[in-house]
């Protein structure tokens, strides 16, 4: 099964190395020349265009877009239109309604929808869903996600949209479903119209809390999960691919329970070829993928309802 890339962009570039280490890469399409004449140097061989449209006319099953996001919407109805499967970066698009028509078009023409979810597919993350599932962490209390770090301002979009989605796809996938309740509270910072920093407050059935907080205004990196249950609690690194578990919890008595910890878990840091692969293997068996058009709404509904709160923080 060979995929063509419609954009060689700083995220496109990687969906393009795993792709050909797959031995899975048919071709590229950028509107940059000088990007496309890069890459037939290092891919001799591979088909390149400078329009999507060129390229959907050949002979293509499968395509990976990777593109702005406010691109994402028109070329994949116009790859499902062509019969082909597609992969579509986070966010799938900015709003609900359109992730919708694109979700009943994909299944109207029996066509595979994988998003790009990336977290999804770290190991750390199927390890401790694993462990969740058993119960060895007792009743969930709640799941808190970090994202911070000195990172790219934006002026369009804000910081949940920018580098929160893939924590937001993790939570929902941890708790097993959508929250009843959210509130939100943004900063802005440098001045611009769009949030520097979000916290976000969900509650899910069963008193399960989430909260989030994402910055890219902050003096060191910190990216990670944290799971507390009445068992003990999980400590997600994802710098350090390593899942902490602390045998630390407060008994029945208000006692303090403290059995020490110990590192449960080491990721091997490819996710991104486990995604490829993930989304090669769904094209042959036709399944749907761990990241499916329905998970892929639930996340965008879930964005929208913490921007419509961080409309009223305002």
């Amino acid at each position: 099964m060979q995929v063509a890339v419609i954009g060689a962009g700083a995220w496109g570039r990687n969906i393009i190395r795993n792709l050909a280490e797959l031995d899975a890469l048919g071709a590229i399409c950028d509107p940059h020349p000088e990007r496309l004449a890069a890459y037939a140097e290092t891919h001799p061989g591979i088909r390149t265009e400078t329009d999507y449209r060129q390229l959907l006319e050949g002979d293509c099953r499968a395509v990976a877009i990777a593109t702005p996001t406010s691109e994402h919407f028109e070329i994949a109805m116009a790859a499902i239109d062509a019969g082909c499967d597609i992969y579509v970066e986070k966010p799938v698009t900015h709003d609900s309604d359109s992730t919708r028509a694109l979700v009943e078009h994909a299944a109207r023409n029996g066509r595979v929808l994988m998003a790009g979810h990336l977290l999804l597919y770290q190991p750390a993350i199927t390890w401790i869903k694993d462990y969740l599932a058993a119960g060895k962490l007792g009743e969930l209390y709640g799941v808190r996600h970090e994202r911070l770090t000195l990172g790219r301002a934006r002026s369009v979009e804000n910081v949940l949209w920018d580098i929160g989605v893939h924590d937001v796809a993790v939570m929902l996938y941890l708790i097993g479903g959508l929250p009843e309740s959210i509130r939100a509270s943004g900063h802005r910072m440098l001045q611009l119209q769009v949030e520097d920093e979000v916290h976000v407050h969900l509650e899910f059935a069963g008193g399960v809390r989430g909260n989030l907080h994402v910055s890219w205004l902050w003096p060191e990196t910190t990216r990670r999960t944290i799971i507390r249950g009445s068992r003990g609690m999980l400590v997600y690194d994802e710098v350090a691919q390593t899942v902490t578990l602390h045998r630390k919890w407060i008994d029945e008595d208000l006692a303090n329970r403290d059995e020490g910890s110990e590192i449960v878990h080491r990721g091997d840091g490819q996710p991104l070829r486990l995604e490829m692969q993930h989304f090669l293997d769904r094209i042959e068996d036709r399944g749907a993928p761990l990241s499916d058009g329905a998970s892929a709404l639930a996340v965008i509904e879930t964005l929208e309802r913490v921007q419509a709160t961080l409309a009223e923080d305002r």
